[in-house]
C-alpha cells in the first residue's frame, strides 16, 4: 500500500510540474525559476536599441564582453548558438539585459541591446556603444562607473 501511495504522489508531482511549465521545456522552466532565463530578453528584442559596428563578429563579441566586465556588469549567460550575452546591470542591480550579435558581413557586426527595463537597456547600450565607437576609453568608462558607485555609496552612508 505504501508503494502505491508513493507512486501516486510521484505521478501527481510529475503532472503538476508539467502542468505548471506548460509548453516550456524543463530546462527553460528551471532557468525561469532560478531567475537566469533569457526568454524575456529574446522577446524584448522587438524594442531593442540597435547599432552596427565596423568590427568582425569575433572582435565585436570579445570587445563587448571586455567592456561589460570592466563596467562590472554581471554576465550570467553566454550563448554562442544564439549569438548573445546576458548580463545584470551590476552585482547590485539584477535587471537583465541581453546583447545579441549579428554578423552583417566580414567587417561589420550589429548589436541589439534588449531589456524589459528602458533604463537598463539605455544604460548598457550607451556605455558599450561609446567604447566601441572610440568615444570613451575602457579606462575612462571604468573611472565613470567607479565614480558613480562611490557617489551611491556616499548617498547611502548619509541616509543611514
Amino acid at each position: 500500500m505504501k508503494i502505491i501511495k508513493r507512486y501516486c504522489v510521484i505521478v501527481l508531482l510529475g503532472y503538476s510540474v508539467i502542468g505548471l511549465l506548460g509548453c516550456e521545456t524543463i530546462k527553460d522552466g528551471a532557468k525561469g525559476f532560478l531567475g537566469v532565463s533569457t526568454r524575456s530578453l529574446e522577446e524584448a528584442r522587438k524594442d531593442a536599441i540597435i547599432k552596427t559596428f565596423n568590427y568582425d563578429y569575433v572582435t565585436c563579441y570579445s570587445k563587448t564582453q571586455e567592456i561589460l566586465e570592466r563596467m562590472y556588469a554581471y554576465i550570467y549567460a553566454r550563448n554562442t548558438k544564439k549569438h548573445m550575452i546576458a548580463v545584470y546591470v551590476s552585482k547590485k542591480d539584477t535587471t537583465p539585459v541581453g546583447l545579441f550579435f549579428k554578423e552583417i558581413d566580414a567587417t561589420n557586426t550589429q548589436i541589439e541591446v534588449s531589456s524589459l527595463s528602458t533604463y537598463a537597456k539605455e544604460f548598457i547600450s550607451e556605455k558599450v556603444f561609446s567604447v566601441l565607437e572610440n568615444k570613451v576609453t575602457l579606462e575612462e568608462l571604468e573611472a565613470q562607473i567607479n565614480a558613480k558607485e562611490a557617489k551611491e555609496a556616499e548617498e547611502t552612508k548619509q541616509i543611514n
